[in-house]
């Protein structure tokens, strides 16, 4: 199972947390609102809050922490429906614009509806 940090005020990302529950058959994401800083604290004492409200987090079962774009391409991993996403998400080339269209959206996600 893997751990999402998302950012609870963000609509976008409240959407984001809906569609993947809906689509997680299998139970393998677990969601954590980061502005739960007693549990977040707790779970995660070497995240900092403030580096967290940038963009989504993806904690591995082995601690290891994927943020943004990245974090993103693991989730879609592990639902079955975003599988096939994920593997167009392989293809050489595609991270260099899959961040910087995920870093416009972070910047602006408050103002997305």
């Amino acid at each position: 199972m893997i751990t999402v940090l998302f950012d609870g005020y963000c609509l976008m990302c409240q959407s984001t947390r809906k569609a993947i529950n809906a689509l997680d058959w299998l139970h393998r994401v677990e969601f954590l609102d980061l502005h739960d800083t007693e549990t977040v604290d707790r779970r995660y004492p070497y995240l900092n809050h403030d580096d967290l409200m940038g963009q989504i987090h993806v904690v591995e079962v082995d601690d290891t922490l994927l943020a943004g774009y990245y974090g993103v391409r693991r989730l879609l991993r592990e639902v079955p429906l975003g599988f096939p996403v994920w593997l167009v998400l392989q293809i050489p080339g595609i991270d260099w614009f899959g961040t910087r269209v995920y870093a416009f959206i972070a910047r602006h996600r408050y103002g997305i509806n």
